[in-house]
């Protein structure tokens, strides 16, 4: 029997988010250790998942990590949970460049999880049954299993909808939620909000009433007799254990986007991940060997991180003295210049770099990234390739003459260069994940060591 399932969608706003953890808050109150997962490089699913469950949501990204990597990483955190619930991304069948590679649909595959397909039913009836034949029939090698109409207008609306979909399909209809307001999940400029604003109470609210309606409109007892979750001892609390070496990781309202296999990777390398607040606190952590700003929302903090000189002026002694620094696109707005928020107004950031960034009403970059390093890296061999994601609204705005790029993708006409170096500080706009070349915590771990030693 399969230890867990995987949340999909017939596309992105169909309910995903709110049904995976209505689900998760269900299983968790009948006293089930449920394990979270987020299919793709999404952060903020994630965040709203370990804020839920308190334990950390991995990413199961195949491409990025590459089919083994998502089954290791699986694997590993299943070893003291009952079930795993996973989250999908866009559509089931949407992967990269339009291939099965990264969907949803590949991951189910690689890690032999049914699948509970989402259906927003707000403006179907019979046409439902269509979408759900559709989906069961375009890849049989996914084990659709079941399906659960979100947007429901009514008892007699779910007949319907329930009626349209044929039972020679072997998909079983779950259930339904309805269509009510006290659902819908809090958002912002760049989506949901993050797991640092989850103590807010309508969250609370949203997850609460998403699992007592799954409770009272779905059969989750037929579905839990499908899966396998033998009773386990809950996770003891894991003591911190120090490392030989401590590396200071941002971690607030400012900073809150990290990859839990990159931070797991460098643990396991020898490092102690201290966290510490950019927006909060005076000074850095005493006796740190490296320092990692992940991404977030620095421009919604500008003018405190602004303020806070004294913490700014310790970052950029640290990168001045050669401490190790990787910095991913919220983390290289700060290191620069300035921030300019949407009124256009500067706030000043670390100084380690020259540019100013500057926020935009739409989108600057999305999409997957795989990069080539080219000569000058702090800690990689030039032609090695990472994989990561890039997500941004921001832009530079200032020239940077004389900035070291070290990294190289794209093709032809459309090579760009990207990660800048000062030092041992990497800058980059890319949200790189570890595990697609281990050899980059490595070296990032030991040049921390060797400054540890010296």
């Amino acid at each position: 029997m399969a230890r867990g399932l995987i949340i999909a969608s017939v596309s992105s706003g169909s309910g995903k988010t709110t049904v995976t953890l209505g689900l998760m808050e269900a299983l968790r109150k009948r006293g089930l250790i449920v394990q979270p997962f987020k299919a793709g490089p999404d952060y903020i699913d994630s965040g709203h998942h370990s804020a839920l469950l308190k334990r950390p949501s991995y990413n199961l990204d195949t491409w990025m990590m590459g089919v083994e990597g998502a089954r290791a990483t699986f694997d590993a955190s299943m070893e003291r949970a009952e079930i795993g619930v996973v989250e999908g991304v866009m559509g089931l069948f949407d992967g990269k460049d339009g291939d099965d590679e990264g969907s949803t649909a590949h991951l189910s595959k690689v890690l032999g999880l049914p699948v509970l397909l989402v259906v927003d039913a707000s403006r179907l009836s019979r046409s439902a049954g269509a979408i759900v034949k559709g989906f069961a029939e375009f890849d049989k090698k996914v084990d659709l299993r079941w399906v659960l109409f979100n947007r429901v207008g009514s008892p007699r609306h779910y007949d319907m909808l329930k009626k349209s979909v044929q039972k020679s399909l072997g998909v079983t209809v779950i259930g339904y939620l309805p269509r009510e307001e006290a659902l819908s999940l809090p958002e912002r400029h760049l989506g949901l909000f993050t797991q640092c604003d989850t103590g807010r109470a309508e969250w609370r609210k949203a997850v609460k009433k998403s699992a007592s309606l799954l409770e009272a409109h779905a059969d989750i007892d037929a579905l839990l007799k499908a899966l396998s979750h033998s009773k386990k001892k809950a996770a003891a609390r894991q003591v911190k254990k120090k490392g030989a070496f401590r590396i200071g990781v941002a971690q607030d309202s400012a900073f809150s986007f990290y990859y839990r296999e990159n931070l797991d990777m460098l643990e396991s390398l020898g490092a102690e991940i201290i966290c510490f607040s950019p927006l909060r606190d005076k000074s850095l952590p005493k006796r740190l060997s490296g320092l990692y700003f992940g991404g977030g929302y620095p421009e919604l903090h500008a003018k405190e991180l602004g303020k806070n000189s004294r913490m700014r002026a310790g970052i950029k002694e640290a990168a001045d003295a050669g401490l190790p620094v990787f910095a991913e696109c919220g983390g290289l707005m700060y290191l620069g210049s300035f921030i300019e928020d949407l009124n256009g107004k500067a706030h000043p950031g670390v100084s380690v770099f020259p540019w100013t960034t500057r926020l935009l009403k739409k989108r600057k970059a999305l999409g997957y990234r795989e990069v080539e390093v080219i000569p000058g890296h702090p800690w990689l061999a030039q032609g090695a390739k990472l994989r990561g994601h890039e997500y941004h609204y921001s832009e530079m705005t200032r020239p940077y003459p004389g900035i070291k790029s070290v990294f190289r993708y794209g093709m032809g006409a459309q090579v760009h260069q990207e990660g800048f170096v000062y030092r041992n500080t990497l800058a980059t706009y890319i949200h790189i994940h570890f595990a697609s070349n281990p050899a980059f915590a490595a070296g990032f771990a030991g040049l921390c060591r060797e400054g540890s030693r010296g």
